[in-house]
């Protein structure tokens, strides 16, 4: 297991009441031993002129759920972790329905973590594939 800090559904739903993840609708749905779950349906409000999903979503939707994911891996009463580097490949263009985000980590260090997130849409194609690199600094 890769928690240093207990983690919830419900904490961290509470972590993100009126915040940009409140706002995009994300929603956590599933904490496993080595990874973290997340749902985002798909609204008018995030696509592009062209009518399909804004890129930068993806990207939003990454980060929430692998920087929330690297928060519980150190222990939160005297770390934090920020991110620092994100690259973000889209695969599929996404219209409509729900996109499930899974974040796991490839490197969990003292001082940055690299973590692999994965988003599907709600047939599982994979729409795209983002790695994100945290620090972790001391509160």
């Amino acid at each position: 297991m890769i928690w240093k800090t207990p983690v919830t559904i419900e904490e961290l739903e509470k972590r993100c009441v009126n915040t940009f993840v409140s706002h995009l609708k994300i929603v956590f749905t599933e904490v496993g031993d080595d990874y973290l779950k997340a749902e985002m349906p798909i609204g008018p409000y995030l696509m592009q002129p062209m009518g399909i999903m804004h890129g930068g979503v993806s990207c939003s939707l990454a980060e929430t759920v692998g920087s929330a994911a690297a928060n519980y891996c150190v222990d939160i009463k005297t770390e934090c972790c920020v991110g620092l580097d994100i690259n973000t490949n889209h695969i599929r263009p996404v219209t409509s329905g729900i996109l499930t985000a899974t974040a796991k980590p490839y490197h969990l260090g003292k001082k940055t973590q690299v973590w692999s997130i994965e988003i599907h849409d709600d047939q599982n194609n994979l729409v795209s594939v983002t790695r994100l690199t945290m620090m972790t600094l001391k509160r």
